[in-house]
């Protein structure tokens, strides 16, 4: 079973993959962070790499997570998301973090 996830991606990402920010993929259920991030390189091969590390798939350190207005940057990849997002009623974010000082 599949589900249809809306998904938002930086304005840089998706120039790199020549693609609108906002896009809908379907994801195989359970949805999880790591299914989406799966489905998003499967749909768009230049990404892998760019959201977490290729071996481990560990989140890269300025991407950031979001979805029902919560940042699940730091919940395990393969727990559940919110029912909101599965059922495509919100938006799954992916941010970039801006660093300074």
């Amino acid at each position: 079973m599949t589900a249809a996830i809306k998904i938002e991606i930086p304005s840089s990402l998706a120039q790199l993959i020549r693609t609108p920010r906002h896009l809908i993929l379907e994801v195989p259920a359970p949805i999880t962070r790591n299914r989406i991030l799966d489905a998003l390189e499967l749909a768009y091969p230049a990404l892998r790499g760019t959201l977490r590390d290729q071996r481990t798939k560990i989140r890269r350190p300025f991407i950031r997570f979001f979805a029902c207005g919560e940042d699940l940057s730091h919940d395990p990849a393969d727990a559940p998301l919110p029912d909101a997002i599965a059922a495509g009623a919100e938006i799954f974010q992916i941010v970039t973090a801006i660093a300074g000082g």
